[in-house]
């Protein structure tokens, strides 16, 4: 027996429903910002993500998914979005025309990492990137799109921790100072070789004794050019005026080289260790490294998988139901009918299913109570003799008459939230219950609850 690749999760009904919502609810606050989708290849050319990404990054280094295909061209499955995004721009020449240019994805991505709790080898995430712009008014509304996006869920147990990392002009004097206090450090010898190629990771370092060893080192925060300084000062202000509440955290560390200045980070702490729902920054030079233009950028990624387990966490996810209305054919003639209707109720934008397999009355009605339906419509012989059908509330037993013409509109009535029954949305309410049936639907009032 097949099973799926260790690390990579399926969801399958009734989690794929909730999974659908969360990730339908993350692009929603995308678009209400403005921000147009698009669709990314799933791999790219491995150059791409060694540039892009930085090949001292565990990502490029130790985590990606990278093969020859069958020209011998070294490729690579994607283990971030921003890095394609802006292959996409410079390739379509997008930065040419209006800028900001705005632009949201959503899909899989791939790290080989070591499989647990909300991470996985296979992950989902939801992305926005905003291309041209330097403008502390742009890192705030991305900010401020993630923490829609994640509220629309309704979480409430998440920080957003926001620091600056400097740029080209202020970064270089800070990185000197923290490797004079690292070379100081009796760190071990893969560590100090990271602290050549990359200083600032070894402040990510979650290991307890090297984490004591750096309680005391340098923060980029405090070394921030007077730009730098008053653009950091200037995104905490917006952030305000926007109603986003925030933590600095001067010790962040972001897991990708590209990023400069407004770097952030949504956790929750009620997923234990893997608590980092969501994250992003500004990448000043990343377009230009990957041979475009010298533009800015800003942009985010949030876990879907991971919004998912804290909406779980929450208890916020609503019921889920896969189909509005189930009908129940008691006769062929009558199934031959209701797999008609069943299609004008499609077409009409409801959710319909039909019990199949010749079931008696009594195994239809226990499968048509396990679909989740709202409503089940039943059909036998002698009703469709007569022109009627009988319409049913699973959930209190109520069920009416209703002429098979009048299906359609009588369902859809039936299924706005204002209705309070079934009776009120069928010509004659209650005079048009099971007494004028004289039927087989009458027969499934008298032996269904």
């Amino acid at each position: 027996m097949f099973s799926a690749p260790k690390g990579v999760p399926d969801y399958i009904p009734p989690t794929s429903a909730a999974f659908l919502h969360v990730r339908s609810t993350l692009t929603r606050a995308a678009e209400l910002a403005g921000y147009g989708y698009v669709e990314l290849p799933v791999f790219e050319d491995t150059a791409l993500f060694a540039r892009g990404v930085g090949e001292s990054t565990d990502v490029v280094s130790k985590e990606m998914y990278t093969f020859l295909d069958r020209g011998d061209r070294s490729i690579t499955l994607r283990p971030e979005g921003t890095a394609g995004v802006m292959r996409a721009v410079i390739e379509h020449s997008l930065d040419r025309g209006s800028l900001p240019v705005k632009l949201y994805y959503a899909g899989q991505f791939f790290r080989a990492e070591a499989p647990q709790a909300g991470r996985y080898r296979q992950f989902h995430q939801v992305g926005i990137e905003a291309v041209g712009v330097d403008d502390p008014a742009l890192d705030a509304e991305v900010i401020a799109v993630g923490d829609a996006g994640f509220r629309a869920l309704g979480l409430t147990g998440y920080r957003l921790e926001i620091t600056s990392l400097g740029d080209a002009n202020c970064r270089p004097a800070y990185r000197e100072k923290l490797q004079e206090f690292l070379a100081k450090l009796p760190l071990d010898e893969a560590t100090r070789q990271r602290a050549e190629l990359n200083p600032l990771r070894v402040l990510d370092d979650k290991r307890p004794e090297v984490r004591e060893m750096v309680a005391g080192a340098p923060l980029m925060v405090d070394h921030l050019c007077d730009e730098c300084r008053t653009h950091y000062d200037l995104v905490k202000g917006y952030l305000t005026e926007l109603g986003v509440k925030f933590a600095e955290n001067p010790r962040m560390v972001r897991g990708l080289d590209y990023y400069t200045k407004t770097t952030f980070e949504f956790v929750h702490d009620g997923l234990g260790a893997q608590s980092g729902i969501g994250g992003g920054g500004r990448y000043d030079g990343l377009m230009a490294q990957l041979g475009g233009q010298e533009l800015s950028g800003v942009g985010f990624g949030l876990g879907v998988d991971r919004a998912l387990l804290a909406a779980q966490a929450e208890g916020v996810l609503p019921e889920f139901s896969r189909v509005d209305v189930i009908g129940v054919p008691l006769g062929e003639a009558a199934r031959a009918r209701l797999v008609a209707v069943a299609g004008e109720l499609r077409a009409a934008g409801v959710r319909t299913d039909l019990v199949y397999g010749g079931r008696s009355m009594k195994a239809g009605f226990k499968a048509a109570d396990k679909s989740g339906a709202r409503l089940a419509l039943v059909l036998g012989e002698r009703d469709l003799e007569a022109g009627v059908a009988g319409l049913k509330t699973l959930a209190t037993g109520e069920q009416v008459s209703v002429a098979l013409a009048d299906v359609v509109q009588a369902v859809r009535e039936a299924l706005k939230p204002s209705a309070e029954g079934i009776a009120d949305a069928v010509p004659g309410g209650v005079e048009a219950l099971a007494s004028d049936l004289g039927s087989d639907v009458a027969e499934a009032v008298r032996e269904t609850p």
